[in-house]
């Protein structure tokens, strides 16, 4: 049985495990209706700047022409001539998720940040002081609404991913309940690929031992899921049952790569292009780890093409985290692995983050003195913006603004923009 928000039910006082998860509807293109009045009830898609050519998002008056995420700029002006593009502003939505995901920790300390625009609620041991799961999930809307004024819609299940299962069947603005007791049932003729994590190599596997519903994966022994994937095939067999075991991580891990890149013009073959993108990076990726205190030994340094990617991973002869020295590398691998190709994309990685080891510093007097300038600049730059100081080449950068990594956080290395 499948609860929705103006549906009565009889559920037990005390659920053995509740987990509400909180999904925002259409965010950035919510964000850019709330903000600007004129934009409301009006089709929207929001792209990577004014130039941007691929939807980020758009609002539900644009899905309902179809629409979507990652269609092209072009096909969306097709389908809907009225269409109005608006640049994205990452900056604004990160400052309003976190003010969301602060206000979800009055409905429960237990909270999971998922993304920017959704969480996960363990609200098990709150159920003594707030009463039902059912009734904790509206409070959670509301305290949505009260932080942000957008709406958001709610799944409430007894794991993590039946309730955002859940979250996704009535939106926008809804609430949708799936007794843990009831899961395996509702889940049992769902495809697959409506669980989150099941992507289309999971499928494929799937699919080849005959199991294309979440019911079809339960009558098969658990042993043919964890041969092939590990523990996370014994989760995803226990998912598929409505039980999956995965509990609410609060905790940022340690990072194991920290890197940026980003899109250049399309075959791109002049060098002095390719070398100001690779700075912009390597001054992003040196700021970004000495903000967490942390440095690196090996690097890899990417370049894309129509036909793969160029490039090879280096290492420093000291770990560190200047943008002159991972330049340096990038400079080096430019000129032994490019031979004229158009180039499509640029990416540059820390591979080996580590906190910073000051104890070698101690016996260089050129690193304390690089350092002290890294820090007056990154002051200078937290106070008046991202590179306002900054190597002279980075003058003629990409004017396409910041995004927000897909894995942002309101805290630690994943804050990034």
């Amino acid at each position: 049985m499948m609860i929705t928000d103006n549906t009565q039910t009889h559920c037990p006082v005390y659920w053995p495990r509740a987990i509400i998860h909180i999904d925002m509807n259409a965010f950035f293109a919510s964000i850019e209706q709330r903000d600007f009045p004129e934009l409301r009830g009006q089709p929207v898609a929001i792209t990577n700047g004014e130039v941007g050519t691929c939807v980020i998002t758009c609002s539900y008056e644009a899905r309902a022409y179809g629409v979507h995420t990652g269609m092209r700029l072009p096909e969306a002006r097709k389908r809907c001539r009225g269409l109005i593009q608006r640049p994205a502003r990452p900056e604004i939505y990160a400052t309003v998720s976190t003010g969301i995901m602060r206000a979800l920790e009055v409905v429960s300390p237990d909270i999971e940040v998922f993304s920017v625009d959704e969480a996960f609620l363990d609200v098990t041991r709150c159920q003594r002081l707030y009463g039902s799961p059912v009734y904790m999930a509206k409070l959670a809307k509301q305290a949505v609404f009260d932080a942000s004024g957008l709406l958001s819609s709610a799944g409430v299940s007894g794991d993590k991913t039946t309730a955002k299962f859940a979250a996704k069947l009535n939106k926008p603005d809804g609430l949708t309940v799936i007794p843990p007791w009831h899961a395996r049932e509702i889940l049992h003729d769902q495809p697959v690929t409506a669980l989150c994590g099941i992507a289309e190599g999971i499928e494929r596997f799937l699919a080849g031992h005959g199991a294309h519903c979440c019911g079809d994966v339960g009558k098969l022994p658990v042993s043919v899921l964890a041969r092939r994937f590990g523990n996370l095939g014994r989760r995803i067999w226990l998912m598929c049952q409505g039980e999956d075991p995965d509990q609410i991580h609060q905790d940022v891990p340690a990072p194991k790569s920290i890197g940026h890149g980003k899109v250049v013009p399309p075959d791109t073959c002049d060098r002095d292009i390719l070398l100001t993108y690779l700075q912009h990076m390597s001054e992003k990726v040196a700021a970004r780890l000495r903000r967490h205190d942390m440095e690196a030994g090996h690097f890899l340094v990417g370049l894309r093409t129509r036909d793969g990617w160029l490039g090879d991973r280096r290492r420093l002869a000291v770990p560190g985290n200047d943008g002159n020295h991972l330049y340096r590398l990038c400079r080096d691998i430019l000129d032994q692995h490019w031979h004229g190709e158009g180039i499509h994309q640029v990416q540059v990685t820390a591979l080996d983050p580590q906190p910073c080891q000051q104890q070698l510093d101690l016996f260089s007097q050129h690193n304390e003195h690089r350092g002290q300038l890294n820090a007056v600049m990154d002051d200078i730059n937290r106070r008046y913006g991202e590179l306002t100081v900054s190597p002279a080449r980075l003058l003629g950068r990409s004017s396409m603004p910041n995004v927000i990594a897909p894995a942002w956080k309101p805290n630690g290395h994943r804050q990034t923009i």
